[in-house]
């Protein structure tokens, strides 16, 4: 079949950069907004868009019956969820394939089936990929999973079989707190899922993160397209992404890939999607373990896309529409490097409190080996409703030192001006020491934290200012010398101070 037109269920980058992909398949796209949404670069970019709703996602980027609808009165014959909302949420997918529409991603079943952490281990299990060793219990009473906690052995965790993203999740190390961590852990797994099923599973000291791109067709092909080392986290949640990993050797790369694989086919996963994996040891005898499967497009897949030069977004499109894949896994290969930087609208001096408010500036760095997504334009607000992300800053160059160099210089060329971003955090991780040798871990930003909020750059409000400088009247035109000197903003600017 052919896709002549997608609604896309979401905002913000992730719609900005499906509209991007529809538009050279030459398929028309149609976005949905909120009220606070009306003026945003994706209502603005899309062939058409409809207004599904007041702010709050639950009244409208969560409202089922406000998308279809949406969908129906615009002709669509497929949605796209993007990543978040409802990317993830059996219901809708089923909703769309009754409703006649074609759902940009795997089945409700699939999608259902690996929601559930307990049920996705148990595939898992079956197919020979490896899990973190644990217990999923029957007897899901507190006594029942504090039972299994004992038997698994302290330190375990104790997690929420549904959801993810650190909640519902206990780490448990004293054997008298057992009671309480699992009376915790089901208090929040009932609060962010409705959903109090816990298991338990032994902790992996100091792991990594390692994930698994894969993608498959209706038609039994299924390929992965290599790693992503996604250790370096804040609360579980990513921060800096790359690829490849500077610490999987070839041996261990083939044996993860092999892996991913088979846990797609035993899932019957059609789409893109993503097989996580704690990673315990270094070298050929480092062990992986299963961790869970992302049944969507990863906010961190761009790294990807710069290292194997495929378009998944574009992938998933021609895949929802019946296409075969269009490459054999002979046919992709890594090349290069590339690190991702995720620049969010929060306060890191303020224990990373997010942030609201418009863009009164806002200059995306430009350059060989420099990608942008973002959802915003200068002038933009950052509405206090939804996730505080801004913009994706993706460097890529022939070494991941050069990745590295070329993301920090980027990033210093990223003016913002408005709200406090995370922009010289990020700088302060790509030059720490430990990051540039590869020594770190899912933990290392957590317990090094003062550390790393040390600043000692020329504040990136100074730097905002001198690129509005530049680009106001009287500043240099193209084509003229200009001197260091004259660059500095503190020789430019008045009412600045060190």
């Amino acid at each position: 079949m052919t896709l002549r037109r997608v609604l896309i269920a979401n905002r913000g980058e992730i719609a900005v950069r499906i509209i991007r992909a529809c538009r050279e398949l030459a398929i028309e796209s149609v976005a949905v907004f909120s009220d606070a949404d009306r003026h945003a670069l994706h209502t603005l970019s899309a062939d058409r868009s409809v207004h599904i709703g007041p702010a709050p996602p639950a009244e409208s980027y969560l409202s089922i019956p406000a998308l279809l609808d949406a969908a129906q009165q615009t002709g669509c014959d497929a949605i796209h969820p993007g990543y978040g909302f409802l990317s993830e949420r059996p219901e809708f997918a089923l909703a769309c394939e009754r409703a006649g529409l074609v759902f940009v991603g795997p089945p409700a079943r699939v999608i259902e089936l690996m929601g559930s952490k307990i049920a996705a281990r148990g595939l898992m299990e079956s197919a020979g990929v490896p899990v973190v060793p644990g217990k999923a219990p029957a007897d899901q009473s507190d006594e029942g999973v504090a039972a299994a906690a004992r038997e698994v052995g302290v330190p375990v965790f104790v997690k929420a079989s549904a959801g993810g993203g650190g909640k519902g999740m206990r780490l448990l190390r004293d054997p008298a707190e057992t009671a309480s961590a699992v009376q915790a852990a089901r208090r929040e797994a009932l609060a962010a899922f409705g959903d109090g099923t816990l298991y338990v599973e032994r902790l992996i000291e100091r792991p990594r993160h390692v994930e698994i791109q894969v993608c498959a067709d209706a038609h039994g092909n299924v390929v992965h397209l290599f790693e992503r080392e996604c250790s370096l986290q804040r609360r579980h949640q990513k921060v800096i992404e790359e690829s490849p990993s500077h610490a999987i050797t070839p041996s261990m790369r083939a044996r993860m890939g092999d892996a991913a694989v088979a846990a797609a086919r035993a899932a019957g996963y059609r789409n893109a999607g993503t097989i996580e994996f704690l990673v315990e040891g270094e070298g050929d005898s480092a062990r992986f373990y299963f961790l869970e499967m992302n049944t969507r497009l990863q906010v961190e897949h761009p790294v990807t896309e710069e290292v194997t030069g495929v378009d998944l977004v574009r992938a998933q499109l021609l895949i929802a529409a019946g296409a075969p894949l269009p490459w054999a896994q002979s046919d992709l290969a890594q090349r290069g490097h590339a690190v991702e930087c995720r620049i969010y609208a929060e306060d890191p001096a303020n224990d990373f409190l997010p942030q609201a408010g418009p863009l009164l500036l806002y200059r995306e760095p430009t350059g060989p080996g420099v990608r942008v997504d973002s959802g915003f334009a200068e002038g933009d607000a950052v509405a206090v409703n939804y996730d505080p992300l801004i913009a994706k800053l993706i460097a890529s160059a022939e070494t991941r030192d050069g990745a590295i160099d070329r993301a920090i210089a980027a990033l210093r060329r990223f003016p913002i001006l408005g709200v406090r971003t995370n922009v010289r955090f990020l700088i302060q991780l790509l030059q720490d020491q430990a990051f540039r040798q590869a020594r770190v871990h899912t933990g290392y930003i957590d317990l090094h934290l003062s550390g790393l909020l040390t600043d000692t750059d020329v504040p990136i409000e100074a730097l905002a200012a001198a690129a509005a400088v530049e680009g106001a009247p009287g500043a240099a035109s193209p084509g003229a010398v200009v001197r260091a000197e004259d660059r500095d903003p503190w020789s430019v600017l008045r009412g600045w101070g060190r």
